[in-house]
């Protein structure tokens, strides 16, 4: 067992910031209580059978609504996990030492600046990544519950980064922006702000483009009033619709408005049917290892950058 415990700048980390560890710890540990208690209090209200022999909860389920509305709130706090992360190590992990001067003394007692540096992140790097497992693991026993629901859906932000590879990832690439910039900046403060943007820019954009990285399939169908649109095929996740002109053009905007009768006014605007847009759920792993790889990728670039500065300070 000896031969497992953490030694030298290892040790000082974990050492330095165990009280940050222990808020993490009671932070898994209450998520995992209010979940599973939820979930508890939901098994106790039988769902309610539909005439088509399809489950729903009974309205009387206060379990059920709790349960989602904490939901919605879980998966708000994993997408801001990784700025959480990237401000924790570009402030009071490497800024704030910087700033005290507290670093010298490592570097006196023989430790090599990269190494001193090194040992910060693998620390933050390993804690990182069993807290993120260990809240994942959490919030799929609530999601279970829930899929499927208003901003649950497998393609919806939260429910996306919290169920695949990217959340691990962001968080990567936080830990390595935040030791770049805890140097550049060197205040603890101003570090953990600029961290924040330089952090949440990228995974802005690539939230906003992933469903761009895969070919969406599509689906066509006559106009039909009573039914509406066209509804993707499984758990699909829709990402267009409109009607299609007779030359094969698709009209984005609908073109009938007023008293006029809708199929009369849909035959002389020169409407044929409808078409539709989706990712199918085939597409969620795919898509996740594509963003994921993208992510590590800037988290590499991030970190050759932060040892570079501090060789080119600490050489």
């Amino acid at each position: 067992m000896s031969s497992l415990a953490l030694k030298g700048p290892y040790w000082v980390t974990v050492r330095q910031h165990r009280r940050a560890l222990r808020v993490a710890a009671v932070a898994v540990a209450a998520a995992l209580v209010v979940v599973g208690g939820l979930r508890l209090w939901d098994a106790m209200v039988p769902d309610m059978v539909m005439e088509g022999g399809d489950k729903v909860p009974a309205d009387d389920d206060h379990g059920y609504g709790l349960l989602r509305w904490g939901m919605e709130y879980f998966s708000v706090a994993m997408v801001l996990l990784p700025l959480l992360v990237g401000a924790f190590v570009a402030g009071p992990m490497v800024a704030r030492e910087l700033e005290s001067g507290t670093y010298k003394l490592a570097l006196n007692q023989s430790v090599a600046p990269s190494r001193w540096l090194g040992a910060k992140l693998l620390t933050a790097a390993g804690a990182t990544a069993v807290i993120i497992a260990a809240l994942m693991a959490v919030y799929q026993v609530g999601l279970a519950r829930v899929e499927g629901s208003l901003e649950l859906h497998w393609a919806d932000r939260g429910a996306y980064e919290a169920s695949g590879t990217t959340l691990l990832a962001q968080c990567l690439l936080a830990i390595a922006v935040g030791a770049l910039v805890g140097q550049l900046v060197r205040r603890t403060v101003p570090a953990m702000a600029v961290t924040g943007i330089f952090v949440g820019l990228p995974i802005l954009l690539l939230g906003a483009y992933r469903w761009d990285f895969l070919s969406v399939e599509t689906i066509t169908g006559p106009i039909n009033v009573s039914t509406g649109i066209l509804v993707a095929p499984g758990d699909g996740f829709m990402t267009d619709h409109g009607l299609l002109a007779a030359d094969g053009g698709r009209i984005t905007d609908w073109p009938c408005w007023g008293n006029e009768d809708t199929y009369t006014c849909l035959a002389r605007q020169g409407v044929t049917g409808q078409y539709l847009d989706y990712h199918p759920a085939s597409h969620f792993w795919p898509t996740q290892l594509i963003e994921t790889g993208i992510v590590l990728a800037l988290a590499a670039l991030a970190l050759l950058a932060a040892f570079r500065v501090l060789r080119a300070r600490h050489p």
